[in-house]
């Protein structure tokens, strides 16, 4: 029964910290009908994006589309690569998916072996208790980053042909530059499907 009690504080922490915002879906479908994602040369050519201005970000696996929001505006779209087994949620430690749910940029890495990278606060209380229920860890260091040296060299903007992260969102290093400023620690993240 304590164990019960103690997950329920534990879920309901979890879900406090990355509340979705509440026109998601509309805002979501509004930026897939606005149009297709940035190159990494339209992200050059653009006014560049206020420091901290986004205040949330989505994610759709099925499209390969992460997306930043100021207010109810998609501010940018970026077509991206995922973990080389996309299909599902997250569940355990190894299993090639990016999570699917509600978390939040939690801290940020400037000399990421992928260049930069910005760390998804995964795994939630409900995360760890799914892999606890299969006698696994549920894995974690799930980031949004730009690309190694040699993938940068060899594939650049190309690299969203296949997916082939572990599990993280990857983009350009032009791409991630530009996230890095816009976006503030303690910024929403909802991936779907």
């Amino acid at each position: 029964m304590m164990y019960a009690s103690t997950l329920l504080a534990s879920l309901s922490l979890a879900t406090s910290l990355a509340v979705p915002h509440p026109n998601d879906s509309l805002r979501v479908a509004r930026a897939a009908a606005a149009g297709r994602a940035d190159s990494a040369a339209a992200t050059r050519a653009r006014a560049a994006l206020a420091p901290a201005s986004v205040d949330s970000i989505v994610i759709e696996k099925r499209a390969r589309r992460l997306i930043l929001f100021v207010g109810d505006s998609a501010a940018r779209i970026y077509r991206v690569a995922l973990g080389n087994n996309p299909v599902g949620p997250k569940r355990v430690q190894g299993d090639g998916r990016t999570p699917e749910g509600l978390y939040v940029i939690d801290r940020r890495n400037p000399q990421s072996k992928f260049y930069r990278s910005l760390h998804i606060s995964y795994p939630n209380a409900v995360d760890r208790w799914l892999a606890a229920e299969q006698g696994l860890t549920a894995g974690g260091e799930v980031m949004v980053h730009g690309l190694s040296p040699a993938y940068a060299a060899q594939y650049g903007a190309e690299h969203v042909k296949w997916d082939w992260t572990e599990g993280c969102v990857a983009l350009t290093n032009a791409q991630i530059d530009e996230m890095w400023n816009a976006v503030a620690d303690g910024t929403r993240i909802r991936i779907l499907p």
